[in-house]
C-alpha cells in the first residue's frame, strides 16, 4: 500500500496509531512501527522527562519511523516541543490548539509536522501554517472531539476537496473495512486509537480495555459539549456529567468535573465508573485483545477481502 502518507513518513502501511494519553507509551508505538504503521507517543500525560524516557525506550525497540503526539493547549506544551527536538524525533502530530505557535521551531528542525482538525476550518488553517498534512478527526472518535460534531463519513471528501496537502481519516476506524472506507474517499490514510488501545501492548488498565470490549454500537456518548465535548463509554461520570448538563449548570461546575484526573482514574488506574472512559463509536467492533502484530495480519486481511468484493460487484 503506498500513498503519499506512506511517502511523508516513511512507512509500510497508511496506517497511525492515535497518541492517546495513558495509552500510548513507548510500547505501543514501537510495535506498531515495527508491524509497518506509525507508532505515535502520546505526551500528553507526560511531563517533560517521561517522555524523554520513553523516546529514549522507543528507540531501543525499533528502528522504525514514530513520532510524538504533542497536545498544544497544555502549558508546557513548549516543553514538550523541546524535548522531541532534543530527542531528535522527526515526527510530531499535534492536536488541540494552533500549530501556528511552534511550527516553525519544529519545521527548522527537519521535523514533519501533522495536526488533527475537526473541520475544515481548522484543516485550511493548518496547511495555511505549514503543517505537512492533516488528521480529519469525526466525531465518532474517542476522546475529545470539535464543536461542530461532523462524521468521518462527511468530513473527508471535504478536507480533501478543498485541500493540497494529504488528508489523514480517523474516527470510527476499527478494522480494515474502515481502512478500505476512508481510502475510497480520498484519505492518503487513518489513523487508529480505540482498536489499539485494545492491545496488549497498551498501557491501558486491565478494566479499561475489558470496558471497550464490553460496548456496543451505543455504548459512547458525546459528553461536557458546552466546554469540551469528550466521547466516553457510558457509566456513572458519563451520566453525572449529562444530567448537569440537562441542569443547564454553569461552565464552573462542568470544569470541576475535569479537575481530578478523571482519564487517569479511569484509563490508567483502572477505576471504570468515576473516571472518563475515553473510547470511539468502533468500540462495537472490538472484541478481543490482541497483540498489535496479529491486529496489522487482520487489519490488512480486512482489507484484502473487503476491496476483492468490491472488484466483484
Amino acid at each position: 500500500m503506498e500513498t503519499k502518507i506512506t511517502k511523508l513518513l516513511g512507512i509500510k502501511y497508511p496506517v497511525i496509531q492515535g497518541g492517546m494519553v495513558w495509552v500510548a507509551g513507548w510500547k505501543l508505538a514501537s510495535a506498531v512501527s515495527n508491524n509497518g504503521g506509525l507508532g505515535l507517543i502520546g505526551s500528553g500525560s507526560m511531563k517533560p522527562e517521561l517522555l524523554r524516557e520513553h523516546i529514549r525506550k522507543c528507540k531501543k525497540a525499533t528502528e522504525k519511523p514514530f513520532g510524538v503526539n504533542i497536545p498544544l493547549l497544555r502549558g508546557d506544551a513548549g516543553d514538550l516541543v523541546s524535548t522531541v527536538i532534543d530527542e531528535n524525533v522527526k515526527i510530531v502530530f499535534t492536536s488541540a490548539g494552533h500549530p501556528g505557535k511552534f511550527i516553525g521551531k519544529l519545521k527548522s528542525n527537519g521535523i514533519t509536522v501533522v495536526h488533527v482538525v475537526p473541520s475544515l476550518k481548522f484543516a485550511l488553517k493548518a496547511q495555511d501554517a505549514g503543517c505537512d498534512a492533516v488528521v480529519g478527526e469525526g466525531v465518532e472518535a474517542g476522546g475529545h472531539n470539535g464543536r461542530d460534531e461532523i462524521t468521518t463519513f462527511s468530513l473527508i471528501p471535504q478536507l480533501v476537496d478543498a485541500l493540497e496537502i494529504p488528508v489523514i481519516a480517523a474516527g470510527g476506524i476499527a478494522d480494515g473495512r474502515g481502512i478500505l472506507a476512508a481510502l475510497s474517499l480520498g484519505a492518503e490514510g487513518v489513523q487508529i486509537g480505540t482498536r489499539f488501545a485494545a492491545t496488549v501492548e497498551s498501557s491501558a488498565h486491565p478494566n479499561y480495555k475489558q470496558k471497550i470490549l464490553e460496548a456496543k454500537d451505543n455504548g459512547t456518548v458525546l459528553i461536557l459539549k458546552k466546554i469540551s465535548p469528550a466521547r466516553v463509554i457510558k457509566n456513572r461520570f458519563s451520566e453525572i456529567a449529562l444530567q448537569k448538563e440537562e441542569n443547564c449548570e454553569p461552565t464552573e461546575e462542568l470544569l470541576k468535573l475535569l479537575q481530578d484526573k478523571r482519564e487517569k482514574l479511569s484509563i490508567f488506574d483502572g477505576d471504570f465508573e468515576n473516571g472518563m472512559l475515553e473510547a470511539g463509536q468502533g468500540s462495537g467492533l472490538i472484541n478481543d485483545i490482541p497483540t498489535v502484530s496479529g491486529l496489522f495480519e487482520r487489519l490488512i486481511m480486512e482489507y484484502n477481502q473487503a476491496l476483492n468484493r468490491l472488484k466483484k460487484m
